[in-house]
Order: C-alpha cells, then structure tokens, then sequence
C-alpha cells in the first residue's frame, strides 16, 4: 500500500495521548474539527469529562475519552487497541502526554529525570508501538504523529530533564521514520517553541520554587517567543496531514535550532550566560519538584484552550 496524500477527513479515525488539556486538548478538537472520530487519552477522568464538554461545545461532535496512564505499557496498548476497535481502526495517532519539572538539574535529582523520561519517552515509545500495527492497516495511509520540544534540539537551563526525554522522543521519531520509509504510513515529529497555553499551572517547580515558576511564567507567556495555542495545535495536525518528516514551531524555536546547528559551542556557551540570570539552586540536597499554587487558581481544565496548561 503507497501512502495517500489525501487531506485529514470526515471519518476518519484519531487518537491523541494527553488529550485532555492544553496542545493535546487543542489538537483532538482540530481533528474533531475536521470530521475525525477521536478518542483522547488522559490519566484524570474528571479532566477527560471536561475535555469531551469543550470538544462538544466547540465542535458540534462527541469524542471517546479512555482513562490511562502512558507510563504503563500494557494500558496504553489495552487503550489504543480499544480506541481501533470501536472506531473501525486507526488512521492517525499523535502522542503528546508530557510532564514539565523547571529546576537546576542537582535540585531536581535523579527522580526527575526518571519521572520526566517515563511519561515523555516511555509514553511516546509505548503509544507508537502499539499504535504502528493498526496504523499499518489504515486504508488511509497511516499517520503517526510526536510532540517534540525546541528543548529537543537546545537544551535549556533548568529544564534538562525535560529536554533530555524530548531529545529521546526526537530520536525515536526520526529512527521510526526511516524505518517505515517506503511504506503507508508517515512518522512526523514536531518540535513546538513556547507556547501560550498556561503551561506554567501544570509545571513543577523545585529548588527555589517561587522564582523559578516567576521567570517560566513570564516567558512562556510572552507574545514574541511564544505561539498562540490555537495556532500551535493547527499546525501540527497540518505538519502530521501532510506527512512532514520534521517541523520545527515559532521563529524563535526555528533560529535556536538553527544556531546550535551552525555553532554548537557557542550556542552553548550563549545558554550557559542565561543561565546565570535563572535563580540559583539554593541546595545541593536533591528536592522533589512540586506544582506551584499561583495567586489565582487556572480555569477548570477544557474551560478555555488559552489557560489551559500543556507543555512548552
């Protein structure tokens, strides 16, 4: 079967990890939006509920919401071959599950980075593997989909576990894509810049807590290095429609990928002066990263895609 070129359409079937809010959230409604039957995955059911109320609302169509935690591999296969059967089979699948700790990387400790790599990584290698056998059969082509980060391609200070489990993620995407070249189905990996979508109420915070969710939040939600949402969501289900290898989101994810390929020492050296303006690590004693609580609690989750938090 040679893959279609073929426009994402009305029926056809799509599945979305961490689609309960933020990017994951704004991506089911856009493949709702284009007539795809949909089934999102999240670990919080009350989440979940009202996920599908804003997908409904927005949409006009009623999603399949399956409760399910990435990081076990046998209830993301047991969830995607349940979402393939009730919907006929699966023609895209996008993996976006991720967690965020912002903290020095010997604040945050070991645990982070395990923490970070199990939902990230072991998320996205679990839903693609159980995924690949249903996209195989899709009629359509198959098209499987991987939320990278800009942390993927430069790693930034205070998000190295983060950025270490993106990179992992960009690996196993381009590996996937050569591997499934010369058949139906498409590997897209996208690298998303910040992003206005409230990630800094999902983050967690460690070492000086305080300060670090003050500069994550300031950035994050910056007009010129940051990316409206809604326009974030629209393009990767555009990237993962048109079978693109690669895309990299926002000018400013574009021109750091760009540097680092060009100079990577001096890229690094440049992230190394940042650096020095984040706060200091405070400890050297290892502390659990931990949510903050800001001075105003976020809107319900599903309420509006502009607060809702997802990744950077």
């Amino acid at each position: 079967m040679t893959r279609s070129e073929e426009t994402l359409s009305e029926g056809m079937s799509a599945l979305v990890t961490g689609g309960s809010r933020g990017l994951g959230l704004l991506i089911a409604g856009q493949l709702a939006g284009r007539g795809c039957e949909v089934t999102i995955l999240a670990r919080d059911s009350e989440e979940l509920g009202r996920a599908m109320g804003w997908i409904r609302r927005r949409t006009g169509r009623t999603v399949r919401a399956v409760v399910c935690d990435v990081r076990d591999e046998g209830a993301v296969t047991a969830a995607v071959d349940e979402a393939a059967a009730a919907q006929g089979g699966l023609d895209v699948v996008i993996a976006n599950a991720g967690v965020i700790q912002v903290a020095p990387a010997e604040t945050a400790g070991s645990r982070a980075f395990h923490d970070a790599m199990a939902t990230i990584f072991d998320g996205t290698l679990y839903t693609c593997l159980a995924a690949l056998p249903h996209l195989r059969r899709s009629p359509h082509g198959g098209r499987l989909g991987l939320i990278g980060s800009v942390g993927a391609l430069v790693s930034p200070p205070h998000l190295v576990p983060y950025s270490c489990a993106k990179a992992a993620v960009r690996a196993l995407g381009e590996g996937l894509q050569a591997e499934t070249a010369g058949s139906a189905v498409s590997v897209t990996t996208v690298h998303p810049g910040l992003m206005r979508t409230g990630s800094h109420l999902q983050a967690e915070f460690g070492g000086r807590a305080e300060e670090e969710y003050a500069w994550f939040s300031a950035l994050s939600g910056t007009p010129v290095l940051s990316m409206d949402a809604e326009r974030a969501a629209e393009k990767v289900v555009q990237a993962v429609e048109r079978r693109r290898t690669r895309a990299v989101l926002t000018p400013a994810a574009r021109l750091a990928s760009m540097a680092h390929g060009v100079a990577p020492a001096a890229t690094t050296r440049a992230t190394g002066l940042a650096a020095r303006a984040l706060p200091h690590r405070g400890t050297t004693t290892p502390t659990p990263c931990a949510r903050a609580t800001p001075s105003s609690p976020p809107a319900p989750p599903g309420a509006e895609p502009s607060t809702k938090p997802a990744e950077p």
